[in-house]
């Protein structure tokens, strides 16, 4: 069976407008920030320099906020990638014991045999059917590898 891929879905429909919309407002509110923006006897004025520090940080803002669009899990024969937001593991599947996805749980999980467990995030709650389909699929490689 070839390598399948599995990335979440719903958070990209909220992550990347998030994103840009972070980014345009900072590059907004930089246009704003001219002179001594209002306080007359203020001392402290803002340069142009100010305003580029300020779509940088909007901008880094949306790049901490598409972090969120990261996580991937991909299987095959062998074993199993799982990259989250921070961090990743490569396991091949007889150090797993199980793949779960409890009833409220936000993601799923890949139960190791020393009793510690990785999340999946791209495996997620909100994703329903595709998160479903996900999950089955791993359980059939894993019990095919396990098998073998």
């Amino acid at each position: 069976m070839t390598a399948v891929i599995y990335r979440p879905k719903k958070i990209r429909l909220v992550a990347v407008p998030a994103a840009i919309a972070v980014a345009v407002l900072f590059t907004v509110l930089s246009f704003g920030l001219t002179g001594n923006a209002g306080f007359e006897n203020s001392k402290a004025t803002f340069q142009r320099g100010d305003q580029a520090a300020m779509i940088g940080l909007g901008v880094l803002l949306g790049l901490g906020i598409l972090a969120f669009c990261r996580p991937r899990v991909t299987a095959d024969a062998e074993g199993v990638h799982v990259r989250n937001v921070v961090g990743g593991y490569d396991l091949p599947w007889n150090v797993v014991r199980a793949v779960r996805f409890d009833r409220n749980s936000a993601w799923a999980h890949l139960e190791l045999h020393d009793d510690e467990q990785v999340a999946v995030h791209a495996l997620q709650a909100v994703d329903r059917d595709y998160a479903v389909e996900g999950v089955r699929t791993l359980r059939s490689l894993h019990a095919e590898a396990t098998q073998a």
